[in-house]
């Protein structure tokens, strides 16, 4: 399969495209286009190609997707695109969920890709997880095959959320009392679950809630605001995330790491370590926590990580390619 090749990584507000132009190479040309200025997919391929890319013709293409693929078929969760990809007319193109694609990139982070967040270093050749807080809470994993890496799409995000102490389990009443019969993790542990969970703990304390957005929640924990309440929400939040990661290393038997991606996780990255996550994480399941404090934790902060991953994948499943 010829040279270059496209990637792309299409979230409901932003679509980033790169060009693969030698085997085993890092995204070039990367722009972020607005989904709302494009008619669709094909529309936006065909402007990043002639605007950023100098007209060239793709030999193959790997779109990593937010929201539902099946073979050749997209549809974006939190936009209106959707459809076919045999409409782009690249000879060539294969379909990855976002979180496949940054499970992919996962062996290919290192250095100032990545903040650790408690454990000892990452064991290559193993199991990893990437899970992450944005729009919504992505789960996916990566095991280790005979070809490279096998990345597991999953929905992980939709389990029940792992509440442990009193007043986890009273923040979940006050949220089911006020017309949410079932809390997923998701519910909670997203950028518009922060919000909810501001919600359900001024509930719990039996405080009138005040409307929050979740980055006035973020922004008014570092600012010192007014409102107590944000930066309890944020603890509450970290400890939550560390339990549903504990879960998500358990269940994939990630012992090559779990990484934390996700559009929320980098504003509070200063948090993190004096918060109760790690000791969540180790303590899922008191009766293996030597298995998990013995697992690497990681905050992904590389700017383009799904690119590489697509990258990655495109490396992998086409190793004899030739430049164009």
């Amino acid at each position: 399969m010829s040279l270059p090749w496209l990637v792309a990584d299409i979230g409901g507000t932003n679509a980033r495209f790169g060009l693969v132009t030698r085997p085993g190479g890092q995204p070039e040309a990367v722009a972020v286009l607005d989904v709302s200025q494009h008619l669709g997919l094909a529309d936006a391929v065909a402007a990043y190609l002639a605007d950023h890319a100098g007209g060239v013709r793709p030999g193959a293409a790997c779109l990593a997707i937010a929201g539902p693929v099946d073979e050749d078929r997209y549809r974006l969760t939190n936009a209106g695109w959707s459809g076919s990809v045999e409409e782009l007319g690249i000879p060539r193109t294969v379909l990855l969920n976002d979180f496949e694609a940054l499970a992919i990139s996962l062996p290919h982070l290192a250095g100032d890709d990545l903040v650790p967040l408690g454990g000892p270093p990452p064991t290559a050749g193993l199991t990893k997880a990437v899970l992450g807080p944005g729009t919504g809470l992505g789960v996916a994993g990566l095991v280790p095959v005979r070809e490279g890496w096998q990345p597991v799409a999953g929905e992980g995000g939709h389990v029940a959320v792992p509440v442990v102490t009193d007043l986890e389990m009273e923040i979940v009443r006050a949220l089911r009392a006020d017309g949410l019969p079932y809390v997923d993790a998701e519910h909670l542990l997203s950028g518009t679950g922060l919000p909810r969970l501001y919600r359900g703990l001024a509930l719990a304390r039996g405080v009138t809630p005040e409307p929050r957005t979740a980055a006035q929640i973020t922004a008014a924990h570092i600012t010192s605001s007014d409102d107590p309440l944000c930066a309890e929400t944020v603890e509450v939040f970290l400890a939550l995330l560390g339990g549903f990661a504990g879960g998500v290393a358990l269940t994939l038997g990630a012992r090559g790491g779990v990484y934390l991606g996700g559009g929320v996780l980098p504003r509070l990255v200063a948090r993190i370590p004096g918060s109760a996550f790690r000791a969540r994480f180790e303590t899922t399941a008191p009766a293996l926590s030597e298995y998990a404090a013995a697992i690497a934790t990681s905050l992904i902060i590389a700017e383009q990580p799904a690119l590489t991953g697509a990258a990655a994948w495109l490396a992998q499943r086409f190793p004899h390619v030739e430049r164009v």
